[in-house]
């Protein structure tokens, strides 16, 4: 068990106090040859302006993170408040995901979900060991925003943004 300035690691009160930091919601999508493939995300951030990068956190547990590092590109779609019933969809393992979810390429070829708040394409640029995730940067190289809401996850559940 890790420690923490000498006690023992409680998990669950980890969990508990990082909640209390609202995320945002994404979906990082990429093609496998001609299917494409998407895994829910919250750990994304901007990451530098100059390079322009983001980073992401993907679990070592995830099916989908493999298949879409191996694809060199991928898209992160920011949803909308909206989107929630789309974000659990692609929270669960396996399946056909995108069975009835619309979409558009990107240029680098990557899933652009319709309806999404905002969308960031990205090039594969290097993956750190992070315990039970990987920390992932991507380089940008085309972005848009539509109109809308954010959704918002906090405190194991979601939310909307009221300005």
């Amino acid at each position: 068990m890790a420690e923490v300035t000498g006690t023992p690691f409680d998990s669950a009160r980890f969990r508990e106090v990082l909640g209390h930091f609202a995320t945002g919601v994404t979906i990082v999508t990429a093609m496998e040859g001609d299917e494409p493939v998407g895994f829910t995300c919250q750990a994304f951030s901007s990451l530098s302006l100059d390079p322009p990068l983001v980073a992401l956190a993907p679990g070592k547990n995830s099916t989908s993170w493999p298949r879409i590092a191996a694809a060199g590109s991928f898209c992160v779609n920011i949803l909308s408040e909206d989107q929630e019933a789309l974000s659990r969809d692609f929270a669960v393992s396996g399946g056909d995901k995108f069975t009835g979810v619309g979409w558009h390429p990107a240029a680098n070829g990557a899933p652009v979900l319709d309806g999404a708040l905002a969308w960031v394409e990205c090039e594969f640029e290097l993956a750190h060991d992070a315990g039970d995730h990987e920390l992932v940067i991507g380089r940008v190289r085309e972005m848009g925003v539509s109109r809308g809401r954010p959704l918002v996850y906090y405190r194991g559940g979601f939310g909307r943004f009221e300005p």
